[in-house]
C-alpha cells in the first residue's frame, strides 16, 4: 500500500523537474500516465484490484504509444511512473489480476529524438519506418491501402459505430463521438490508440508493426492528403490523379413549398427497403451506395438514378416499378415490391425537384429519417422508442448470470444488469439530481423534460461498463470514466457504473454531470458536444469540492488546451484532442454561465428549446457569432 500512498508527491516532483524540457504534448502524456497510476493506487488501497489493473494497463498503453515518438526527456519524466508500474504489476499479479507483461521501452537518443518530440515536422520522414520516402508518407499510396485492407469490411463497406472512413474527408471528420486523427499527435489520435491496445481491428484482423509505423509516421508528419479529391473513395486504389466519377445533378435545398419531404417521407422508405444491398452494405450492389443524399445523387455503375423534375426518366423509379429496365426489379433478393403509395411518394418528390430538407447531403439518410420522425413524435412515442432501443442495446451485453432489471421514474427509464435494488438507488439519485439540473436548464415536467424518458444504463462493474461502450457504441472509453452520456437526436441515455457494494453518495456523484449535459443536448438536434459537456462539468463543479491536486491538474490541462488552440476554427473544427476540447469547452461555458452573462445563457437555452438552431440561438443571446465569441475568449485567456 505504501507504494501508492506517496505517489502524488512523487508525481508532482517529477512534473516540476522536467517541465522546462518537455513539450506541451509530452507534458500531457506525463500527466495522463501519472493520473492513471494515481487512480490505480487509490483503487488498490480500496481493494478494487480489477479496477486498479485497468488503470495500470492504461498507463502501460499510454507509455507505449507516447514513446513511439518520444524524446529522452520524456523517457526520464516517465521513469518514476515506469518504476511504480513495475512494482504495481507484481502486486496485482499476487492478487490474481492478469496483466500483459510490462517491458520498459528503450531510452531514445537525445540528439535524434528531441526535435521530433518537441515539434513534429510534417515533411520529415519517420526514422526507422519501412517504406517511407524522403518526401514523406503518401496517404493515397501507403495509408489508404492499409485502411482499406484492415478496416474496410466494417468501416468502408459498412459504417460500424456510425463511422465510415471510405473517404479522406470522412476519416478526418470521425464518428459522432469525435475526431480520431489529430495531425502531429499520435497519443490523442484514437485511430492509433485503438490499434495499439488491440481493440481494433476486430474479427481476428491485425495491423502489422510496419503498417502501424506508417500510420504513426503519417500522423506525425501532419496527416496530409496528397490526392485530388478528399471525398473520393479510398477503396478504389486512389492515386493523386483525378478519379473518374459519375456526373452528378446539382443538389438543391427544399423551399418549403414541397408536398413530399425527403427526410420525413422518402428516406424511411429507402432505409426500410434498400438496407443491406445499398445502405449499410458490406458489398454494394451495382456500385450504388445510398447511405447519404450525395451518394444517391452520384448514382452507381449504370449512372445517375435521379433526374430532378422528371420521375419518368429516373432510373430509380424505373427500377422500383420494374418497367423499361435491364435486370431485375428492385428491391431484389426476394423482398416484396414497393407499394403504389410508396412509389407515388418517391415519384412526387422527384417531380417536385428532388430537393433536400435534411441537415446536409452527407448526413446518413438513416439518421435523417430518425430525426424527421423524432421532430413529430410525442414524448410518449419517444419514451417507447427509447425503451425499445434500450432493450436492443442491453441484449448485446446481458447474459444468463446478469439478468436485466427495469425501474421507471418520472424522468428516466432505468435499466441494466445491476441488482434491482441498485437500479432503484440510481433512479432515486437521478431524480434528486434533477433539482440541480433544473436550476440551470428549464423544461416541461416528467417525461416531457427530455422529450421522452431518458434511459439510464446501470452496469455493476467497470468491465461491464467498458464492454457496453465497445458493443453498443463501438468505441473504447477512458479507464478513468465511470459514467457518460449520449444523444443522437433520438436515443438519449446515461451509462453508469453502480453496484450494491458502493455508497449511495458515490453513485449519486457520478450522475449529475452526464444528466446535466444530456438536458442541454436534448434542447435541440445540433447542440455541440463542447457546449453540453461544458454545462455538465460546470454544474458538477459548482456542487462539489475538488482536492487540490485534481484542481491543479484541471487548470494545467486548460492552460495546455488554450496554448494548443490557435483560433476558433481549430476548436470548433475538432482539431484539439478530446481532453483539451472538454477542458477548454468547460472553461468557456463557465464564462458563459457567470453572473454577468447568466441572463444571456438562459436566453440561449430558451431559444434552443423553441427550435432555433444552435448558432442562431447563441448569436442572438450573446450578440456575437460563435466563432467570434470563441476567438475573443481565446484572446482574453491568453492575455492578448
Amino acid at each position: 500500500m505504501r507504494l501508492f500512498s506517496s505517489l502524488a508527491i512523487a508525481v508532482a516532483c517529477c512534473v516540476i523537474t522536467h517541465a522546462a524540457e518537455l513539450s506541451s504534448r509530452e507534458k500531457s502524456i506525463v500527466a495522463s500516465v501519472n493520473t492513471s497510476v494515481k487512480n490505480a493506487g487509490a483503487d488498490y488501497a480500496a481493494g478494487k484490484f480489477d479496477s486498479a489493473g485497468q488503470h495500470v494497463r492504461s498507463a502501460m498503453n499510454k507509455i507505449d504509444v507516447g514513446m513511439k515518438a518520444g524524446s529522452a526527456d520524456l523517457y526520464e519524466a516517465l521513469a518514476p511512473a515506469m518504476k511504480r508500474i513495475s512494482k504495481a504489476h507484481a502486486m496485482l499479479d499476487f492478487e490474481g489480476v492478469s496483466l500483459p507483461p510490462f517491458r520498459r521501452p528503450k531510452m531514445p537518443a537525445a540528439s535524434t529524438m528531441k526535435s521530433s518530440a518537441e515539434s513534429p515536422q510534417p515533411d520529415s520522414p519517420l526514422a526507422g519506418s519501412p517504406g517511407l520516402s524522403q518526401e514523406g508518407i503518401s496517404f493515397t499510396k501507403q495509408v489508404a491501402p492499409i485502411l482499406t485492407a484492415r478496416c474496410g469490411r466494417c468501416h468502408i463497406e459498412g459504417s460500424k459505430g456510425q463511422f465510415n472512413l471510405g473517404t479522406f474527408a470522412s476519416l478526418m471528420k470521425g464518428p459522432p463521438e469525435g475526431v480520431v486523427v489529430f495531425a502531429g499527435d499520435t497519443v490523442a489520435s484514437r485511430l492509433i490508440q485503438t490499434i495499439v491496445t488491440g481493440d481494433m481491428p476486430r474479427g481476428g484482423g491485425k495491423v502489422t508493426p510496419p503498417e502501424l509505423a506508417i500510420l504513426n509516421g503519417w500522423i506525425i508528419q501532419g496527416a496530409k492528403f496528397d490526392g485530388a479529391d478528399p471525398t473520393a473513395s479510398i477503396a478504389s486504389g486512389m492515386t493523386p490523379a483525378p478519379a473518374a466519377e459519375n456526373p452528378r445533378a446539382e443538389v438543391k435545398r427544399a423551399t418549403g413549398n414541397e408536398t413530399v419531404s425527403f427526410a420525413r417521407d422518402v428516406a424511411p422508405i429507402l432505409v426500410g427497403n434498400c438496407n443491406g444491398c445499398h445502405i449499410n452494405a458490406m458489398q454494394v450492389r451495382g456500385g450504388l451506395r445510398m447511405d447519404s443524399f450525395n451518394q444517391i445523387f452520384r448514382g452507381g455503375d449504370s449512372g445517375e438514378i435521379i433526374v430532378p423534375g422528371k420521375s419518368a426518366d429516373s432510373l430509380l423509379i424505373k427500377k422500383i416499378k420494374g418497367m423499361g429496365i435491364e435486370g431485375e426489379r428492385m428491391p431484389a433478393g426476394g423482398r416484396p415490391a414497393l407499394s403504389d403509395a410508396d412509389i407515388t411518394l418517391i415519384s412526387t418528390w422527384i417531380d417536385e425537384g428532388a430537393t433536400l430538407d435534411g441537415a446536409s447531403e452527407t448526413q446518413p439518410i438513416s439518421v435523417m429519417a430518425q430525426l424527421a420522425w423524432a421532430a413529430n413524435a410525442s414524448a410518449a412515442e419517444m419514451s417507447s422508442k427509447r425503451q425499445s432501443l434500450a432493450s436492443e442495446n442491453l441484449a448485446l451485453v446481458a447474459n444468463a448470470t446478469n439478468p436485466v432489471s427495469v425501474v421507471v421514474t418520472d424522468h428516466f427509464y432505468v435499466t441494466g444488469t445491476s441488482s434491482k435494488a441498485t437500479l432503484e438507488t440510481v433512479g432515486a439519485a437521478a431524480e434528486q439530481k434533477m433539482k440541480d439540473v433544473q436550476s440551470v436548464v428549464s423544461g416541461k415536467p416528467g417525461e416531457d423534460f427530455f422529450h421522452g424518458r431518458a434511459s439510464i444504463f446501470v452496469l455493476p462493474q467497470r468491465y461491464d461498463y467498458s464492454e457496453f461502450a465497445k458493443m453498443v457504441e463501438q468505441r473504447s472509453v477512458p479507464t478513468s470514466w465511470t459514467s457518460h452520456w449520449k444523444f443522437n437526436g433520438v436515443d438519449a441515455y446515461v451509462a453508469v457504473v453502480a453496484s450494491d457494494r458502493e455508497e449511495e453518495d458515490t453513485i449519486s456523484d457520478r450522475l449529475l454531470s452526464p444528466i446535466a449535459s444530456l438536458a442541454v443536448a436534448t434542447r435541440g438536434n445540433d447542440v455541440p458536444r463542447w457546449f453540453a459537456e461544458g454545462v455538465g462539468t460546470a454544474v458538477d463543479l459548482r456542487g462539489s469540492s475538488q482536492d487540490r491536486i485534481a484542481k491543479s491538474q484541471r487548470e494545467a490541462e486548460i492552460r495546455e488546451a488554450v496554448a494548443a488552440c490557435k483560433d476558433a476554427k481549430g476548436f470548433l473544427g475538432g482539431k484539439l484532442s478530446p481532453v483539451h476540447t472538454d477542458r477548454m469547452g468547460a472553461a468557456m461555458v463557465a464564462t458563459l454561465m457567470d453572473r454577468q452573462n447568466r441572463k444571456r445563457f438562459d436566453a440561449c437555452l430558451q431559444a434552443l428549446d423553441s427550435g432555433k438552431p444552435f448558432n442562431a440561438a447563441f448569436a442572438a443571446a450573446f450578440q456575437s457569432p460563435v466563432n467570434t465569441w470563441v476567438n475573443n475568449w481565446l484572446n482574453w485567456a491568453k492575455g492578448s
